[in-house]
């Protein structure tokens, strides 16, 4: 989505474009910035080596929560 303009009236222009549809409002489409590498990473891996990737996430949140526990 593009940054909200800093001008109250360029604000209210690109908000009535939104609500009467002359715009498009992109967040929900598409990831934007950084998130497409891993979306497009994750879209290339097989489902068991993502599989391994999260179980090894699971087991590196997991040591350390046991190590910050006193």
């Amino acid at each position: 989505m593009p940054k909200r303009p800093r001008d109250t009236n360029q604000l209210a222009k690109a908000v009535t474009d939104i609500l009467t549809g002359e715009a498009r409002n992109d967040s929900h489409d598409a990831p934007s910035g950084r998130a497409k590498g891993g979306h497009a990473r994750a879209a290339k891996l097989s489902a068991e080596r993502r599989r391994e990737i999260a179980m090894q996430g699971v087991a590196a949140r997991k040591a350390s929560s046991n190590g910050s526990a006193v």
